[in-house]
């Protein structure tokens, strides 16, 4: 079978997943028509597309035009040798009535071309016009300018459009509006920054344009074969003669080619678009720069849809080659140049959306030492240097993921599940780390990667840093004659564990905070054992119990959102919270999941952010509604609410406290047109100002243990609570399939078959309070249940005791009751009465 007659085919199974065939009454299981069919996304069917390819499964007749003229691919491949004569040289100047004098495009010609072609019912004359201009870089940065004549009335007579479009643009913010009329509109724009950069090419029109040739199947492929004719060269002017320096306009071409709709297609995916993004690629930073602040003007609809096509492609390559330790997903050109392409709608995405520029937390610069460090003397600096990474195209941005607030689209339709299922983590850690300027590392664009991905990066992070520092520790000591202690050993006794770990920790910070990057070693005093990880999650979990305890007072608990947040009035000293910052440090540091409930403010005050009016919905929910009940009140504001710049709230035992949020603000009044001011002021009070202190000693104590790690590059604030808390979401049909059984159980054991009946039977709630009696917290571990190691060991025969557990260990002992119904019943006893941790 031909390449054409396969691309014939795939394009056949894609259209027949995502249209159907048309027929009401269809059988065919992989036909958008059965009634039995599940839709799938564009990458899903391009994947599946090619999978029925392979197995050769059953195509449905398709009735529309399209596919009565492709029914014969051996014409296409025809038409390909036509298009390919058609741009050798003798071609180039054919009759004048083959409008040979049209060297570039406008709306006008494409109108005055289609309404010939029309009449003589021939379109060669304007597959030759489109196979000249879109395969000739310079003639394709001409076309569509927007000092050329405007052609709406005319291209209103040839295509039918929606004679409100341009109503309903003018209707539109600056920000939201299509390029051409943003760019008309440059004074307008509420943000300079978010205003793009100028650009010649008229959009609506070739938007227009599109949807006119679209529709005709011969352009189609004269469009493909001229981007495979055309890409190349425009990738060796970009390496090599730096024509974008030379002439701006040469962004024109891209933007006029990710117009067509069609980018996504079977056809374009094999060579046509794996070429064009390599040459977009190649592309200098302040060009892509400038793309992603154009794309950001463009509607929800055209920036998704230039998402999806490069998602497309990238699916499309990983699923039709197969990876694997030597041949790595990291040199495949095609995936590598799709995903630097995807990063530019990323930043667009982010540009587009609400953002938050302002707002950052000061950070603490460590004083630069002129000594040379153990690691420069080995020549290892590149493996720890503490400068945070920066990406060129954020810098020229100006504008970071963590600033974001709200993306055009969400953060999680840029992750690629088919590519982080054969990216091999620990060679990308290597690139990332060593070989960036050389070897291309998809954690330089982390919004690809699932949180499970970037968790083995980290994890592979934090392990080398563990062995680096025993190494040096080994060093050390062999030079100093004392004896080497390569872990970061805690001996603490059960009832003094705040006092030991404190005075311990604390020790460590000041003399030497590299020992925070050893591997944990927790000793219980007056206990025998070793901790291979279960005594570490022990000591983790009486630590927070206590810390957490109200009658402390170092954190606030709001009993409708389960939430603490920081004790304005607390007592304790700074140490106390810098401790609690060092436990959740060492917590990610040692892969361990902790039972903590904070606001997400609290994580994106951890990555460089301050708290805002809209942090307030989640930690303060009662305020956030009064606030915004305030912010959208249409009556007399000054007269009805009666307020000044003047707050109250009280103290840990229970006095109020008056504050000023302006100098005298008692006596000024709130108003119509002061009260966002008032707002901001306040949430700037409640989540910044008034828990200064408590928070700058727990950032402290948090960065002792993370301050080289990446973890503030690769990760979302959200993505940071889910590495220390866990996942809400619960599967317990995974956990059962992962779980092991010990003393005498297996999975064919009567009771075991009772007890996971039983599990499944449990309300949510329920299922909950069974996860934290069996590990000490209600949340699922990074990957989801099936990471979670449980143990069921036998404990007796039929008693009427209840079951018990050992957190540390994930393990339950379960004694053999005598029927199902007892076994629910103590099982319920157990969980809903144990309080804490003690369950033992």
């Amino acid at each position: 079978m031909n390449r054409a007659t396969a691309k014939h085919l795939i394009e056949r199974y894609f259209r027949q997943l995502t249209e159907g065939c048309g027929n009401g009454n269809c059988t065919n299981e992989f036909c958008a028509s059965c009634c039995d069919f599940q839709p799938l996304d564009n990458n899903s069917a391009a994947a599946k597309a090619l999978e029925l390819f392979k197995i050769n499964a059953k195509l449905c007749p398709h009735p529309s035009k399209k596919e009565s003229d492709t029914s014969h691919p051996d014409s296409s491949a025809d038409e390909n040798t036509q298009l390919d004569s058609n741009m050798s040289d003798k071609d180039l100047f054919p009759p004048k009535e083959d409008f040979s004098d049209v060297h570039y495009l406008t709306e006008n010609t494409v109108c005055m071309i289609l309404s010939v072609c029309e009449e003589k019912g021939d379109y060669s004359a304007l597959i030759r016009v489109i196979g000249r201009v879109f395969s000739n870089a310079e003639a394709l940065m001409k076309s569509f300018r927007k000092n050329e004549p405007n052609t709406t009335e005319n291209l209103g007579s040839c295509t039918p459009t929606d004679g409100n479009e341009q109503e309903k643009h003018s209707e539109q913010p600056p920000e939201k509006m299509g390029a051409s009329s943003a760019a008309a509109l440059p004074n307008e724009s509420p943000n300079e920054m978010f205003n793009p950069c100028e650009v010649t090419v008229d959009i609506d029109a070739v938007r227009r344009v599109y949807d006119r040739l679209l529709t005709i199947d011969q352009v189609e492929t004269a469009l493909v074969n001229a981007l495979v004719y055309l890409t190349p060269n425009m990738e060796l002017d970009l390496e090599y003669l730096d024509v974008y320096e030379t002439n701006p306009d040469y962004l024109n071409i891209f933007i006029i080619v990710m117009e067509n709709s069609n980018l996504h297609s079977p056809e374009y995916l094999e060579v046509a678009l794996p070429q064009f993004c390599k040459a977009m690629s190649k592309l200098p930073v302040t060009a892509l720069a400038r793309l992603s602040k154009l794309w950001s003007t463009y509607s929800l609809p055209h920036i998704r849809r230039m998402m999806e096509t490069f998602q497309q492609l990238i699916t499309f390559t990983v699923v039709s080659n197969e990876y694997d330790a030597e041949n790595l997903v990291n040199d495949d050109e095609t995936v590598v140049a799709a995903t630097q392409c995807l990063k530019i709608v990323f930043y667009a995405s982010i540009l587009g959306g609400d953002v938050d520029i302002e707002h950052n937390e000061e950070d603490e610069e460590d004083e630069e030492s002129d000594e040379l460090t153990l690691h420069e003397l080995l020549g290892e600096e590149r493996l720890y240097k503490k400068s945070p990474r920066i990406d060129p195209l954020e810098k020229e941005l100006g504008v970071r993921p963590i600033d974001s607030r709200r993306p055009l689209i969400p953060s999680e339709d840029f992750i690629n599940e088919s590519l982080n299922d054969v990216v091999e983590m620990d060679k990308d850690f290597t690139f990332f780390k060593v070989n960036a300027e050389t070897k291309f590392s998809f954690q330089s664009c982390p919004f690809i990667l699932n949180v499970i991905t970037k968790n083995q990066g980290l994890y592979y992070d934090n392990r080398i840093r563990m062995y680096s520092e025993r190494r040096l520790t080994a060093l050390y000591s062999m030079v100093q004659g004392q004896q080497p202690n390569p872990y970061l050993k805690l001996k603490v006794r059960r009832d003094h564990i705040i006092d030991d770990a404190l005075v311990s920790l604390e020790m460590i910070s000041m003399e030497n905070p590299s020992d925070l990057k050893k591997q944990l070693f927790v000793e219980f005093e007056g206990e025998q054992g070793v901790d291979e990880g279960g005594v570490s999650k022990e000591f983790f979990q009486l630590v927070l119990e206590e810390i957490f305890n109200l009658d402390i007072g170092m954190f606030t608990y709001d009993e409708d959102t389960k939430l603490f947040w920081f004790n304005s009035s607390s007592l304790e000293n700074e140490a106390q919270y810098t401790l609690i910052g060092i436990v959740l440090g060492l917590a990610i540091y040692n892969n361990c999941i902790l039972d903590v409930h904070f606001p997400m403010v609290v994580y994106r005050k951890l990555m460089g952010k301050k708290g805002t009016y809209l942090d307030l919905s989640d930690s303060h929910p009662a305020l956030y509604q009064s606030l915004k009940g305030l912010l959208e009140y249409t009556g007399n504001v000054e007269e009805d609410m009666m307020l000044t710049f003047q707050i109250s709230h009280t103290d840990l035992f229970g006095n109020p406290i008056l504050y000023d949020l302006k100098e005298q603000g008692d006596q000024i009044p709130v108003t119509k047109e002061n009260r966002q001011e008032f707002v901001d002021l306040y949430a700037e009070y409640i989540l910044n100002k008034s828990v200064e202190r408590q928070f700058r000693a727990f950032k402290k104590g948090f960065l002792m243990v993370t301050n080289e790690s990446p973890l503030k590059y690769l990760f979302r604030p959200e993505e940071v609570e889910l590495l220390i808390c866990g996942s809400r979401k619960l599967d317990f049909e995974a956990l059962e399939k992962t779980t092991e059984y010990d003393g005498g159980y297996s999975k064919d054991s009567q009771i075991i078959k009772d007890f996971w009946e039983t599990i499944h039977s449990f309300r949510e709630e329920q299922k909950r309070l069974f996860l934290q009696f069996t590990t000490g917290t209600d949340r699922a571990p990074v990957g989801g249940l099936g990471k979670l190691k449980m143990i069921i060991a036998k404990n007796g025969s039929d008693t009427d005791r209840l079951p018990t557990s050992h957190t540390c260990f994930n393990a339950l002992l379960l004694p053999e009751y005598s029927s199902k119904e007892k076994l629910k019943e103590r099982l319920l006893k157990a969980i809903t009465y144990a309080k804490g941790f003690g369950m033992l």
